[in-house]
Formats: structure tokens, C-alpha cells, sequence
């Protein structure tokens, strides 16, 4: 019988952590005739809050515009929290990068629509994402910048 233990990757609960919304022009935003552009802005961070349990947060902004002035500006965070152990560490960054977003990122779109709809808007919907490109595109920008970092030291 071997000592290696089984992997656990289980969710313990998944919750808005955060939503904020702000209409600082209106209501005279609202008699505007022009369509407003659209910023959307996403993020992932991941920390530990136990020996093998972590939190995971996928971060949305959104933020119209007509010209210069705010149409509106949300913030969300929604979070889960998930047990894993028995993982080798390569695979860790891998889960908490992508795994864990793709769970929890259905519920912060829902809640992102539900919120600026509340708020007197038509839904923005977001898109579909794909975590497994973005994180390695992070990868790839943490590798350059790491190898960047020793030429600006000796020059």
C-alpha cells in the first residue's frame, strides 16, 4: 500500500463578495440621444485562507461612457472558496488559474447583468472566457518580466 494520498478538489461555497454601482451623471446621462462605449476589465486573484483551502475571485469592471462622462460603473467580485490538497504544485497554479475562475465566473456574470438591469439599464452581458488562454498569456507575461528584471538591474 503507498503513501500517496488521493487529490481533493472540492467547491465549500461560491458568493458575491462584492457589487457596487454608480450613476454619477444622472439623470442627465439618461436624456443622452449617442450609444455609450463600453470598458470591460477582468481579474483573477487567488489566496489561501486554510492548510488547503483557498479562496478564488474573478473580478469584473464595467464602465460606460458617452464622450467623457459615466453612463455607469460596476465593480464585482464574486468568490469561491475551494478545498484542494494532494495536488503536485505544478498543477496548483493551473487549478486556481483556470479551474476555479471557470466555476465561479458563471455567477459573476449573472450578477453583473442582474445589477446593471436593477439599475435602470439594458444587461451587458459578458462573454465567454477563456481562463486557460488568459492565465497563459500571464504566464508569459510574469516569464518576460522576470527576464527583463536582471537586464534593467546590470545596465
Amino acid at each position: 500500500m503507498s503513501d500517496q494520498k488521493d487529490p481533493i478538489f472540492q467547491i465549500q461555497r461560491v458568493y458575491l463578495k462584492e457589487a457596487s454601482l454608480e450613476q454619477p451623471n444622472s439623470p442627465a446621462i439618461l436624456l443622452e440621444q449617442e450609444s455609450p462605449t463600453v470598458d470591460i476589465q477582468l481579474g483573477v486573484n487567488a489566496a489561501p485562507v486554510a492548510d488547503g483551502v483557498f479562496e478564488v475571485t474573478v473580478t469584473a469592471t464595467v464602465q460606460t461612457k458617452i464622450k467623457d462622462k459615466t453612463v455607469f460603473l460596476v465593480e464585482a467580485t464574486q468568490a469561491g472558496i475551494f478545498e484542494i490538497r494532494n495536488l503536485p504544485e505544478e498543477q496548483m497554479s493551473q487549478i486556481m488559474g483556470i479551474a476555479c475562475p471557470q466555476i465561479v465566473y458563471p455567477y459573476l456574470r449573472g450578477n453583473v447583468a442582474d445589477l446593471i438591469q436593477r439599475g435602470g439599464f439594458p444587461p451587458v452581458h459578458l462573454s465567454e472566457i477563456n481562463f486557460q488562454a488568459m492565465y497563459e498569456q500571464q504566464q508569459q507575461q510574469q516569464l518576460a518580466a522576470a527576464e527583463e528584471a536582471p537586464r534593467i538591474l546590470t545596465q
